[in-house]
């Protein structure tokens, strides 16, 4: 592992360990998003076994988010995310099957679209987190 690697993993694991839960959320999709394109580009390069590693991360990445799921609290969300997780799921599963780039786009799409979501609202999290201090 070279130097950049290191200080990567390093800062990686450090921003784990002092996140709150919505920001390890935020990690995760961030995560999810950045190995779609690290496949995209082993896909493009003809390397089949790095792409494979990468989409099957991304799957373990959107498995773990479904994990957070909440159906208690979340109700008819929590069980639409979970319909698109598992879709999800398995349109990484036939991209990888069939090298298509477009399915890769797709998921990626769906990402940022509830990482979006996510996203925004972030300062109400962290206000009722300060409430509740």
């Amino acid at each position: 592992m070279n130097g950049l690697q290191a200080y990567q993993r390093v800062n990686t694991q450090t921003s784990i360990v002092d996140a709150d839960p919505h920001k390890l959320i935020q990690l995760l999709y961030d995560g999810a998003l950045e190995r779609i394109n690290m496949a995209k580009a082993r896909m493009q390069a003809k390397d089949f076994e790095g792409k494979g590693r990468l989409i099957s991360k991304t799957m373990e990445i959107v498995g773990g988010l479904r994990s957070f799921l909440d159906f208690e609290k979340g109700g008819e969300l929590a069980e639409r995310l979970e319909t698109l997780y598992d879709y999800m799921e398995r349109t990484l599963f036939e991209a990888n099957r069939y090298n298509d780039a477009a399915k890769l786009d797709e998921v990626a799409r769906l990402l940022r679209q509830i990482k979006e979501g996510w996203d925004g609202i972030r300062g109400e999290v962290l206000s009722g987190q300060q409430a509740a201090v």
